[in-house]
């Protein structure tokens, strides 16, 4: 495939911002919406790339017989990262440890039933959620199982631009502001 330098000029269905982390990683954005609130701009983003979970088997507290995937702490998935990006190579993935969540560059395979499934996510201060997620692939380190997974439904940021830079709504904001928000979002999509 040749490169055509007329493709430059075409202006972006969606444009790409970056949000980046304390270290300074990268995650490129596609805006999605843009609201203004309180004098304000506000970025519903989506992540250009595929997001990617790790999930780990361990025994489930209530039945020693079962197994439960639980979420890898973010601590360890420098050990795991290794072996996740090699699995995730043989199916034409590139694992990249982007800000806020990993991501894969390249076409997610088609999905069977089998390799979907539902989990219940809850965290500390909030009611438990379900999630869709499709399985890539599983890998083993230190004598545990590891799945690496891609959510079903979209990974959406909520950010803000101020002063030509794109930050992250912190969570507790988020949540002050959520209404109103939603509230602009819905307008919008009408």
């Amino acid at each position: 495939m040749e490169f055509d330098p007329n493709l430059l000029d075409e202006p972006a269905e969606y444009p790409v911002v970056t949000l980046t982390d304390e270290d300074e990683r990268l995650l490129p954005c596609y805006v999605e919406k843009s609201m203004e609130v309180d004098g304000e701009e506000y970025l519903l983003l989506l992540p250009v790339n595929l997001p990617i979970e790790i999930f780990v088997w361990q025994a489930d507290e209530d039945d020693s017989e079962e197994e439960v995937l639980v979420d890898v702490e973010e601590e360890e998935i420098d050990a795991l990262f290794p072996s996740a990006r090699a699995v995730l190579a043989e199916l034409d993935l590139l694992l990249e440890r982007s800000a806020h969540t990993l991501t894969a560059a390249g076409d997610l395979p088609e999905a069977d039933e089998e390799d979907c499934f539902s989990l219940e996510i809850s965290e500390e201060d909030s009611p438990a959620a379900t999630e869709d997620f499709q399985m890539l692939a599983t890998f083993f380190h230190d004598n545990s199982q590891y799945t690496l997974c891609t959510p079903l439904d979209p990974l959406l940021f909520f950010a803000r631009r101020r002063e030509g830079k794109v930050e992250l709504v912190d969570p507790e904001e988020f949540q002050k502001m959520r209404s109103q928000l939603e509230d602009k979002l819905f307008d919008v999509l009408d």
